[in-house]
């Protein structure tokens, strides 16, 4: 089988066991979207152990800066205008300085844990310091974790399909 109906197959059938998991077993407890994006994220960023490493490492510490934005947005607030946006500058601006640590060289990875993980607090809500399933950072995380496990399965059984 070439090299790309392989890898079609098993994205196809692992995503849709992915979304099965999403919306049965694990509802709740992650979402098929920040699975797809760290999914997509363990193959950008070379789909082999360290890629499995960093992927999980960077969407994690994402989520985490996200969360500490929103939490401070409720507990300092600056005003109307300006709670948001210096929250997000603040912790931006760490989580690209963060960068210089090895397992957190990601800085793509890195955005896309923050902006899931916002996603989930503007549109799903929860609270960023809840130590339950409520939390977005939680919910993210285990996501993040869960889709770069999938990338990783999807490039074995790729190879698979692929030999002779």
């Amino acid at each position: 089988m070439s090299g790309l109906v392989a890898l079609s197959l098993s994205i196809g059938v692992l995503g849709g066991i992915a979304t099965w998991l999403s919306f049965g077993l694990l509802a709740g407890m992650v979402t098929i979207w920040a699975i797809f994006i760290a999914w997509g994220s363990y193959f950008h960023n070379g789909a082999d152990s360290a890629a499995l490493k960093n992927t999980i490492a960077c969407g994690i510490f994402g989520a985490v800066m996200a969360g500490i934005a929103f939490a401070m947005m409720g507990m300092v607030p600056l005003g109307d205008t300006l709670t948001a946006p210096v929250w997000v500058a603040v912790t931006v601006f760490i989580l690209v300085f963060a960068s210089q640590v090895p397992a957190l060289s990601v800085v793509p990875t890195l955005v896309y844990g923050y902006a899931a993980t916002a996603a989930y607090a503007i549109h799903v809500g929860g609270s960023t310091t809840a130590m339950d399933l409520s939390n977005p950072v939680v919910v993210i995380s285990l996501s993040m974790i869960v889709g770069t496990v999938f990338g990783m399965l999807s490039g074995k059984l790729s190879a698979i399909l692929t030999s002779d």
